[in-house]
Formats: C-alpha cells, structure tokens, sequence
C-alpha cells in the first residue's frame, strides 16, 4: 500500500473535496493540519515549492491542489 500524507488546514475547501474522495475510494491517508504544526508546514514547502494547501505526497510523488485525475493515475483508480 502507497503512503499517502495529505497536507491541509481545516478551513481548505478543497482540503475537504480530497479528503472525501480518497474515503469515498477506500484509501487510507494521513491528515497533516499545517496551521497547526509549522514543521510540517516547512516540510511541505520544502516537498513542493508551495504555501497554498492541499498538497499530496503519494509514494514520493508531489500532487498541488484537488487534482483528480493525477491523484486516480498515482493510485491506479
């Protein structure tokens, strides 16, 4: 199984929109809340070049934003 680690704050609308697809699809995900937690907010920064949120680690690979069809082609959904 792929680790996927969802980097997201609470308030992210399409935070939420990623966060239901991958449980609607049966993927288990690990939820980082970067307003609460500024190291993994500087980690995500460092994986992706981006401040905004969502951003995916699938497995090593960097997805930015609610990106659909990428997150279905890294997970072979």
């Amino acid at each position: 199984m792929t680790n996927i680690k969802i980097y997201s704050t609470p308030t992210c609308p399409y935070c939420k929109m990623t966060k239901q697809f991958l449980a609607e699809n049966n993927i288990e995900f690990e939820d980082v809340d970067v307003s609460a937690n500024q190291s993994a907010a500087q980690e995500m920064i460092s994986k992706s070049g981006q401040m905004g949120v969502p951003v995916l680690d699938i497995g090593g690979q960097i997805v930015v934003g609610f990106d659909k069809a990428k997150i279905k082609q890294l997970l072979n959904i």
